[in-house]
């Protein structure tokens, strides 16, 4: 099974690549491995999403003016954020499209695929499986777990079910590093001890609860409450300039 890329620290690489140094189109990546604050590293699939995109479309350069409209973050942040990887572009051309691609492609591993397993078939297990990352080519999810009886045993969107007695057995014999968590609060922890027996890795929460975890495996929270709170607590106290204001103390030469 392919390798997700992982985040440790500032450091951003791949179980398969000692760095991230390759020259193509006339670019080249500076040869060392590329140490990026977390916040520029979970905006890399945004980049990627788009710059696919305008791939499609036949475009062959953009500016930083054109990806900051399109993917809705400051000029001066992406390229801050693509500073971090080297000469990405060229003062007065702008960035390459093909080769932006093909960087942040190989930067977050695009080219492997990656097997997810989730674990709570409920409403939205459920939404989650029936989407399986359809726009997303290298992930998918291939196995899920519910204790409902009248789950066990179905597919849901082709995806089978299993029984959560079957959970360590499964994830190890098809030795799945990342899992999808969408059950009750109040059973997230125990699910996550018995990940912690298995091979897996990284845990893409969606539960309120704060999960207690080896060293070893991380955990990304999506709490939609939360983020709903937060979302209507920054429209009544700040503005999108303040926060652009934030993101830009360190102006990087426009490519």
């Amino acid at each position: 099974m392919a390798a997700l890329p992982f985040w440790n620290g500032r450091t951003i690489g791949t179980n398969s690549t000692k760095n991230l140094s390759f020259q193509l189109g006339g670019f080249h990546m500076k040869d060392e491995s590329v140490k990026i604050p977390q916040a520029t590293a979970k905006r890399l699939p945004l980049y990627y999403r788009y710059l696919r995109n305008l791939y499609t479309l036949g475009k062959q350069r953009v500016s930083s003016a054109e990806l900051s409209e399109a993917v809705k973050v400051d000029s001066a942040t992406i390229r801050r954020d693509f500073s971090y990887f080297g000469a990405l572009g060229k003062k007065g051309y702008g960035y390459n499209v093909k080769y932006l691609l093909s960087f942040f492609g190989k930067t977050l591993n695009q080219d492997e695929i990656t097997d997810v397993a989730l674990v709570g078939v409920g409403n939205l297990g459920t939404a989650l499986l029936n989407y399986n990352f359809s726009k997303n080519n290298s992930a998918r999810i291939v196995m899920a777990f519910d204790n409902d009886p009248g789950k066990v045993g179905s597919h849901v969107g082709n995806v089978p079910v299993y029984s959560m007695d079957e959970l360590r057995e499964r994830l190890c014999a098809e030795d799945v590093t990342v899992v999808i968590l969408t059950v009750p609060a109040s059973s997230a922890q125990a699910v996550t001890d018995e990940l912690a027996s298995t091979n897996v890795k990284g845990v893409l929460n969606f539960t309120p609860a704060r999960l207690n975890v080896p060293p070893d495996i991380r955990v990304h929270h999506i709490d939609l409450a939360v983020e709903l709170q937060a979302l209507i607590y920054f429209l009544k106290h700040y503005s999108n300039d303040e926060e652009n204001l934030k993101e830009t103390k360190e102006p990087v030469a426009k490519p």
